[in-house]
């Protein structure tokens, strides 16, 4: 079997790129014949094409990058094999990707997105994101790295450390989960809330505003916002420092931190819906917090980036989902709960690292992928 991986390739910290490279490492580990290149890399993927002869190209993104993944593919008589996240709303290119055999998703509930926007169920299977096991471990709380990143994070070895990672930190839920830390301050033990976000314009203005909410709820001295640019070498130490992983995001196709956490033995605070039904198990590696709100919309506006015009606007017949909003009262009576229990916590990390390991770890995932094709296609 020979496999192009295309991806965001040599890979940046972000989610979609550490998505693809595990695949890729997976497959070579496994004696997969196999290569990786940049998804946007026209000339280079046509080299490969032309000298390679790939079985299959599989390709991560979005919809919006079906003429990358897909449609680039099929112009040299490549078998494309995208694996899709989805973004609320699968605008275009339904032609094009119902043409295809085979179309891999990260989670039950991108499915369910791609299914009710136009896309045939029966192409599409669900293959999860793949998770470093070896890299994101437990650390015990008094090693000199850890001490070290809780240090620099002006937080001290008792105080308990509530951790949120993303592009921005609203995205992620840390607004539900300041309320909620500002309902229980009086009740809970020394705490410190760290989002460590993404360094880029549009989170400068996002952070500003969590920040103000943070002033307003009166706790702000207890919130500390990272901004750096940091590497996937960082990462296993970061949320190996905190106590508390708390994400209960407002649209998650699958949730590669939280299951990074999990794997780290850190317990886990998400949502009841989306992708962590897939990869958490609510009272055993996580606590959910109920669906508070869904946030509907009936129009969007979309451009060239998914293939329309400059302010092409969509109306629907229906009213989609597009956002979840976590309740804030069940985030604060989760998190209570494991700030005030050590065993607890150490308990629900244990079963999330066995749960991860077992499912989630990039070898385990590089095998389900290649049963797949060979289900599919029949190559060898």
């Amino acid at each position: 079997m020979k496999v192009l991986v295309l991806y965001d390739y040599p890979p940046s910290p972000g989610g979609l790129a550490t998505q693809g490279d595990l695949l890729y490492k997976g497959l070579l580990e496994m004696g997969i014949d196999a290569h990786a290149v940049h998804f946007e890399s026209a000339q280079e993927k046509e080299w490969y094409y032309r000298w390679f002869e790939p079985d299959i190209v599989v390709g991560v993104g979005y919809w919006g990058h079906t003429p990358q993944l897909v449609l680039h593919s099929l112009r040299y008589g490549a078998q494309p094999v995208p694996w899709l996240v989805a973004d609320g709303f699968i605008a275009n290119y339904q032609e094009v990707l119902n043409a295809l055999p085979l179309i891999l998703v990260t989670s039950n509930w991108v499915k369910e997105m791609y299914v009710r926007d136009g896309i045939d169920g029966s192409k599409i299977e669900v293959l999860p994101v793949g998770c470093n096991t070896d890299s994101f471990i437990p650390f015990d709380k008094n090693d000199q790295k850890i001490m070290a990143v809780r240090e620099s994070l002006g937080i001290s070895h008792d105080q308990i450390m509530i951790l949120t990672v993303g592009g921005d930190a609203a995205s992620k839920g840390a607004q539900e989960v300041m309320q909620a830390l500002a309902l229980i301050d009086s009740k809970a033990p020394d705490w410190k809330y760290v989002c460590k976000v993404w360094p880029q314009p549009r989170t400068k203005l996002q952070n500003l505003a969590d920040l103000e909410l943070a002033s307003q709820l009166g706790i702000q001295k207890n919130v500390t916002y990272a901004t750096n640019t940091i590497s996937r070498n960082f990462m296993p130490y970061l949320i190996g420092a905190c106590d508390i992983y708390a994400a209960p995001s407002r649209l998650e196709g699958f949730g590669m931190p939280q299951v990074e956490a999990g794997a780290c033995e850190k317990p886990v605070i998400g949502i009841k819906a989306m992708g962590m039904l897939d990869t958490l198990i609510h009272g055993k590696t996580a606590l959910l917090a109920k669906v508070a709100q869904k946030i509907v919309v009936n129009q969007v506006v979309l451009g060239e980036e998914s293939g329309f015009k400059s302010q092409h606007k969509i109306e629907f017949s229906e009213p989609r989902t597009v956002d979840y909003r976590a309740s804030v009262n069940d985030i604060a009576k989760h998190l209570l709960n494991l700030m005030t229990d050590a065993g607890l916590r150490q308990e629900m990390g244990k079963a999330a690292r066995e749960h991860v390991v077992q499912h989630f770890d990039y070898r385990v995932v590089a095998k389900r992928f290649v049963k797949i094709i060979q289900d599919k296609f029949g190559i060898i």
